[in-house]
């Protein structure tokens, strides 16, 4: 059974951190790219951050580059988003995806169940 599991959300005060964890079962996630996804309440889910098969390449959005960082361990099927100084604007359900390059959502065949982010004081 194909399964992604994030965890490592909750709440913080602004201009903390936190770092989600993704863990893949089921199937391999060093044949696919490997990317996060955000959805607040009332709006659409839109990609925050993806990085290639191999863990060369990486792509953020403007809002959070040089705050988050995408990283993956291919050997424990695992992606990471680690999140510092997060501002309240971050807050939402934070969803990983696993499929091809890019931030359309389309593009992405497996999703968690997604973790909640919180920041507020």
């Amino acid at each position: 059974q194909v399964q992604l599991v994030e965890s490592g959300g909750g709440l913080v005060q602004p201009g903390g951190s936190l770092r989600l964890s993704c863990v893949a079962s089921g199937f391999t996630i060093s044949s696919y790219h490997m990317s996060w996804f955000r959805q607040a309440p009332g709006k659409e889910r839109f990609f925050v951050a993806g990085i290639n098969s191999r863990g060369s390449s990486s792509d953020l959005i403007d809002s959070v580059n040089g705050r988050f960082t995408i990283s993956r361990d291919n050997a424990k099927n695992t992606v990471y988003l680690q999140m510092n100084n997060l501002k309240p604007e971050d807050t939402a359900l934070y969803y990983c995806a696993a499929g091809a390059y890019g931030s359309d959502r389309r593009n992405y065949d497996f999703w968690g169940q997604g973790t909640q982010v919180t920041v507020s004081s």
